[in-house]
């Protein structure tokens, strides 16, 4: 639609620059898809509206639900429950002792430098803070849908409250499912409600009663708090991107999610971009045995938050990025002066009374 609407205007000649800017700045999120969703779109508004519907997005994890590369991970793996403090606009000083301070509570021996495992046990601590706010969160969700307070919830409970927060009348929903009367849905909302009752099945565990309990709904909401469902977040990834119906993935198929129609050469490059972002991902990082093909066991494995191998691994990569010195550790001041890949925040002035902060 925007790129539709920026195309009418453009053929009027009626475009003007800063519009033409906007739109440059827009596309790769909304004319296609976006090499690394983004956390910074998900308002607390939109969170609280939508509490009793699984996120689009899950805090530690590298991979979004809908198959593109989580562009936030390091952030949220490096601050934990801090990241809300790190916004664009914050002051620079503020953000600089705050990195300061992160950056002691890392380094455990005091011998101002990380190593790999200082950063690898940093990241599961940060990974567990994310696990309990989503626990914490979901003791209101589910309050929310269990409305009689019997510790269950059953299909039909929680599909009143459903379409109750997409505006139906919760009374009259309530009153035609008893009656097994036909809802008039529209196509989507139909769709959405398909998807959500395959997954609620799936979050049931043995033996299935037809009813989730606090802990199945957990998983519901965060398939990433349980093994059997994060196999299945994992089986629903496969399933989009597997072109051949093997149920494995080739590099080509990682990487060929259908991108936007490019009319400028900003826009190809930040395609390629894309590209070598998932290039790099499914080599280097998915791939462990480096055979060329991704299996469910190998993606489960690089989706999995707990994984102390994987944390191992990230922590590798984020020490080579900022390792200006080469020796395997990062001092204060390559944390710094790489502060917008910690933290999403680009410090100005970084070394400005570091040692005095410090």
């Amino acid at each position: 639609v925007i790129m539709a609407v920026c195309r009418d205007l453009w053929s009027r000649k009626l475009l003007a620059l800063s519009l033409l800017f906007y739109f440059l700045l827009t596309l790769d999120v909304h004319a296609r898809p976006a090499n690394m969703s983004s956390s910074k779109d998900k308002s607390q508004a939109t969170k609280d509206e939508n509490e009793i519907l699984p996120p689009d997005h899950l805090n530690g994890l590298k991979m979004e639900m809908d198959g593109h590369l989580n562009k936030d991970f390091h952030q949220e793996v490096f601050l934990g429950k801090d990241m809300e403090e790190f916004e664009e606009d914050s002051e620079p000083r503020r953000n600089r002792k705050k990195l300061i301070e992160i950056f002691a509570k890392v380094d455990v021996n005091k011998d101002r430098s990380v190593s790999a495992k200082e950063m690898q046990h940093w990241i599961v601590e940060k990974t567990k803070e994310h696990f309990k706010e989503a626990m914490e969160e979901n003791k209101n969700s589910f309050r929310a849908v269990d409305p009689d307070g019997d510790g269950y919830v059953t299909w039909d409970e929680y599909k009143v409250k459903f379409l109750a927060s997409k505006g139906f009348n919760e009374t009259e929903v309530t009153d035609k499912i008893k009656k097994k009367e036909e809802l008039k849905l529209d196509e989507e909302t139909q769709e959405v409600l398909e998807s959500l009752k395959d997954r609620w099945f799936q979050a049931d565990n043995p033996p299935a009663d037809q009813r989730l309990d606090e802990e199945e709904f957990l998983s519901f909401l965060h398939p990433e708090h349980s093994k059997g469902m994060l196999r299945y977040m994992v089986k629903e990834i496969v399933r989009d991107l597997d072109q051949d119906r093997d149920w494995k993935l080739t590099l080509s198929e990682f990487i060929s999610l259908p991108v936007g129609t490019v009319e400028n050469q900003q826009g190809q490059d930040i395609d390629d971009d894309w590209v070598k972002e998932r290039k790099k991902e499914f080599e280097e990082v998915i791939d462990s045995d480096r055979d060329g093909i991704v299996t469910m066991n190998e993606l489960e494995e690089y989706m999995d938050p707990m994984n102390e191998h994987n944390a191992l691994n990230e922590a590798k990569q984020m020490i080579a990025v900022a390792d200006e010195n080469q020796n395997h550790r990062l001092e204060l001041e390559e944390i710094l002066r790489y502060s917008e890949y910690f933290t999403g925040s680009k410090l100005m002035d970084y070394a400005r009374n570091v040692h005095e902060e410090f």
